[in-house]
């Protein structure tokens, strides 16, 4: 048992002892469904407070040799699965967190260096032998494990995309860290050593030129959840349920939390649901997630049309969005388009994948935008916002009166 490599089970106990839990033991019954396939290897993003290090460190303790996690899963949904038991802590796992590693550096260029270094230590306490120590380079020792032992891993690697999202990177170190992942999933080799590959964060996996630059990784974003939709945020089903048990009203619940299209699901945000089940306020608790100080930037930037779709995007209507353009690289932005998609990657804007437009989803993120262009001052766009709405609202009444009339 080791802090990265074959880690215990109490990251995700301190999930399961919170006061507000929600199962969602269901990924692993996909995720053992792909393992030892082309199909696992996965980059699974949202954004932020949306519990994806939850589920990162649930498929740690549900896999890692480094502890007995039979107790802790037997009453979840996983349990009743066919083949809970056959993958049940049987793998050698490496569980790394790309912005612990980043904060213990003094510098971003020793991320990789200090990752290596890591791992390997690790893994040279359980195969000294087949580990020598001219072996410096991780998917050479993750290689040499497999040849002489038979074992693959299972890496899951949370945050995946800090060094991308941080404006003070520089594209060199980019660069190579992007080097590093390709060495560790790209090619035929990791095919031999990999059972299973899980990245999280908030974008997906940035692009070159017209690909990713990891092309094997299977990507499900805000843009195209697929089957996994259900498994990072809260599903419609799971809040009225919470709201029943804490006596709260759903419609205004949906009203103020709601909007996330994923695949056919209403998704909402497990951060603001909790907080006010617990506090039992309405009122936006995005600004808690860390990622407010990006979005002013972010409208301001001098693109055609940019404004002009955000204030009616407030005024509740949709705009049409080409999300194809965005590299996946906030240094990368060119146009409108790429900050509208960069919008819904963060959280800031849902997106209707059938009509490729861009929404509003709710309430506490309307909020959290009028704040945001109040304090770009636009003030002639904000006048021009609330004479939108009114007409917004004298439109829905006159139909209102029209469909009494009717009837």
């Amino acid at each position: 048992m080791g802090r990265f490599v074959n880690p215990d089970n109490s990251a995700f106990q301190v999930a399961l002892n919170s006061k507000i839990y929600v199962d969602k033991t269901g990924l692993i019954e996909y995720t053992n469904s792909v393992l030892d396939t082309m199909e696992g290897y996965i980059c699974n993003s949202r954004p932020r407070r949306f519990r994806k290090s939850y589920t990162a460190n649930m498929l740690a303790a549900y896999y890692s040799k480094g502890c007995d996690s039979k107790k802790m899963f037997s009453g979840l949904e996983i349990a009743q699965a066919p083949d809970f038991r056959r993958h049940l802590n049987k793998y050698d796992v490496i569980h790394i967190d790309i912005q612990w590693f980043l904060a213990n550096c003094e510098n971003a260029d020793e991320v990789v260096s200090f990752i290596t270094k890591s791992v390997l230590d690790e893994l040279r306490e359980i195969y000294p032998r087949t580990l020598p120590t001219e072996v410096v380079k991780l998917p050479d020792a993750l290689s040499r494990v497999k040849e002489k032992t038979g074992q693959k891993f299972i890496i899951i690697i949370d945050e995946w995309d800090v060094l991308i999202r941080d404006g003070e990177v520089s594209e060199i170190i980019q660069d190579g860290y992007i080097n590093f992942l390709r060495g560790m999933f790209k090619g035929t080799e990791p095919t031999k050593y990999i059972q299973l590959a899980y990245l999280t964060g908030i974008l997906p996996i940035k692009k070159e030129k017209a690909q990713s630059a990891v092309n094997n990784l299977d990507e499900f974003t805000m843009l195209q959840a697929f089957g996994l939709a259900p498994y990072i945020g809260f599903t419609e089903n799971e809040v009225k349920n919470l709201c029943e048990k804490y006596n709260r009203d759903f419609e205004k619940v949906k009203k103020w939390y709601d909007g996330y299209l994923l695949d056919g699901y209403q998704v909402y945000n497990p951060k603001a649901v909790i907080s006010l089940m617990t506090k039992g306020k309405f009122r936006s608790y995005w600004s808690e997630t860390g990622s407010y100080e990006v979005v002013i930037p972010l409208i301001c930037m001098n693109f055609d049309g940019l404004k002009t779709a955000i204030i009616e995007m407030l005024s509740g209507a949709e705009v049409e969005v080409n999300t194809a353009s965005f590299k996946n690289d906030p240094a990368k932005i060119q146009n409108r388009d790429d900050v509208i998609t960069y919008l819904i990657h963060l959280g800031y804007l849902g997106y209707n994948e059938e009509k490729g437009t861009a929404f509003v989803p709710n309430e506490e993120i309307r909020q959290e935008l009028s704040t945001a262009v109040r304090n770009s001052h636009w003030d002639e766009m904000v006048s021009f916002q609330q004479e939108s709405r009114k007409l917004l609202m004298a439109t829905l009444a006159r139909d209102e009166k029209r469909r009494t009339y009717r009837v």
